[in-house]
């Protein structure tokens, strides 16, 4: 237990700064994992800790914890904020985790306000809905901090159709009217229920999921997520387009080349 938790000490000095005790759970899981696969060591020391860590030896050990800490390092969340805020200088370019910060000194209360959503969406498309978005391109307050937020307008029979968003999980609230929400599964399970003023939905990152409208009156929701490039792709649409070929189509969808042409003129 010493040996590893001085190299764990080491290690977090030296390669990433992590929860120590959570490092040094990681080293034992590691060597644990790679001691019977571990060649010219005996039954017992297979099957005796203190003896097959001596016969490892530090190096190897040392080799093992590394592979696992660069690999914590790969799969981790993003870095929380190393300041209190950062308001996005949308003048320079986007880099890995966003957009470079404001000078602080020119913040004003209004980088923190938006507006945006006041107005209601344009629902004249044949859907008969749409959103207005507030993500850090349109909200630069949002850099760093991981939201975004939208205003979903239906109107009566109106449908925001399936979609997906890659990067973020979605809560949906009901502030006006009422709708049928739903989420698919990856296994394709429809979960799906009818939503009404107050109510919210959750919908996991990446998952199918579409709202339509059900009352006799237009419905308002508003959607928070948990990225400020959350990303959306709306299935229809993105199968439709122009860059998919028919026979693909003619073979997913099981349709005839004039039915596709039809579906495609939507577009």
């Amino acid at each position: 237990m010493v040996f590893l938790l001085k190299h764990s000490i080491d290690l977090q000095d030296k390669f990433v700064s992590v929860d120590r005790v959570k490092l040094s759970i990681v080293v034992r899981f590691s060597i644990s994992f790679a001691a019977p696969h571990c060649g010219g060591m005996t039954a017992r020391e297979r099957t005796e800790p203190k003896l097959w860590m001596h016969s490892l030896g530090t190096p190897v050990l040392l080799s093992f914890a590394i592979v696992t800490v660069v690999f914590l390092s790969v799969v981790s969340s993003d870095p929380d904020p190393l300041q209190d805020f950062c308001i996005a200088d949308l003048t320079a370019g986007v880099n890995i985790t966003g957009f470079p910060c404001k000078n602080p000194a020119l913040v004003t209360v209004d980088d923190f306000v938006y507006s945006g959503l006041v107005p209601s969406a344009n629902i004249s498309s044949i859907d008969r809905a749409g959103a207005i978005f507030g993500t850090v391109q349109r909200f630069p307050g949002l850099n760093t901090l991981g939201l975004s937020v939208a205003r979903l307008d239906i109107d009566v029979g109106g449908i925001i159709v399936p979609h997906v968003h890659p990067r973020a999980s979605e809560l949906v609230y009901v502030e006006r009217g009422s709708v049928y929400a739903a989420v698919v599964s990856s296994t394709g399970r429809l979960f799906a229920k009818v939503i009404r003023r107050g109510e919210v939905m959750i919908v996991p990152r990446g998952l199918l999921h579409w709202q339509m409208s059900t009352g006799g009156s237009r419905a308002k929701l508003i959607v928070t997520l948990n990225s400020q490039f959350p990303g959306i792709q709306f299935i229809a649409r993105s199968m439709f387009g122009p860059q998919v070929p028919d026979e693909v189509l003619q073979k997913t969808f099981f349709l005839d080349k004039e039915t596709i042409a039809r579906v495609r003129s939507k577009f």
